[in-house]
Parts: structure tokens; C-alpha cells; sequence
């Protein structure tokens, strides 16, 4: 498969509940990444990943964990309670995309200072 870049483009809450309702893949695909890098509030971006987690799309889902590292990396803000089960879980699960996720828990634990997958060995 070729990769190829692709701008990740910055929403507005209006087009964040529009892609939410569509449920277009393409879009849900790319969500969690931009409300992690460009949205003000972590709260509400965290809130998205962890609803994006939930996706029946391997892709989505792993790109809501890569999502929540980008609001550790921008906000220095998560909360661990919540996305700590959700984090592990797709580690456990999410084989296709493992390396996305080890890399997402990686900046996690760098930025929050936290020691998420130790027990993984990672």
C-alpha cells in the first residue's frame, strides 16, 4: 500500500458534531488527530478520542489513542482514569495497528509522566 501524506485540516465544533453525526469513515479517520493537535479545549478533545475509541474501525480506533498522545503533547492534560483502560485495551486488541499505538503510548508517557505498558515491556 503507497502512504500518502495528508493534511490534517483544523475543525470547528459545529464540523466536529457534523462529522460526528455523518459517520463518514474517511472523516471519523482523521478527527481524533486533528481535536488532539488544534482543539483549545483538552476536555472536549479527550472526550472525542475516547467516544472515537469506542469505533468498530481498527483505524479510527487507533487513531484515537494517537489522538489523545497529541493532547498529552499540546494541553499536558489527560485524564489518566479514563484513558488509561482504553489505551490498553487497543494494545491488547488492536494487533493491525500496534505500532501506532506503542508510538501514541510513548509520547504519553513522556508527556504526562507516566508509565503506561511497563508491565508490556515497551
Amino acid at each position: 500500500m503507497k502512504r500518502i501524506y495528508k493534511h490534517i485540516e483544523e475543525y470547528t465544533d459545529h464540523e466536529i458534531r457534523e462529522i460526528l453525526f455523518r459517520q463518514e469513515l474517511e472523516e471519523l479517520i482523521y478527527l481524533p488527530i486533528s481535536v488532539g493537535l488544534y482543539h483549545h479545549s483538552w476536555k472536549f478533545a479527550q472526550d472525542i478520542c475516547i467516544k472515537l475509541a469506542q469505533h468498530e474501525d481498527a483505524r479510527v480506533r487507533a487513531n484515537s489513542i494517537f489522538g489523545l498522545a497529541h493532547i498529552a503533547r499540546t494541553k499536558g492534560r489527560l485524564d489518566k482514569r479514563l484513558v488509561k483502560p482504553i489505551i490498553l485495551k487497543e494494545l491488547r486488541y488492536n494487533e493491525i495497528h500496534r505500532g501506532i499505538i506503542l508510538d501514541a503510548i510513548s509520547d504519553i508517557n513522556i508527556f504526562m509522566k507516566w508509565e503506561i505498558g511497563r508491565k508490556h515491556n515497551l
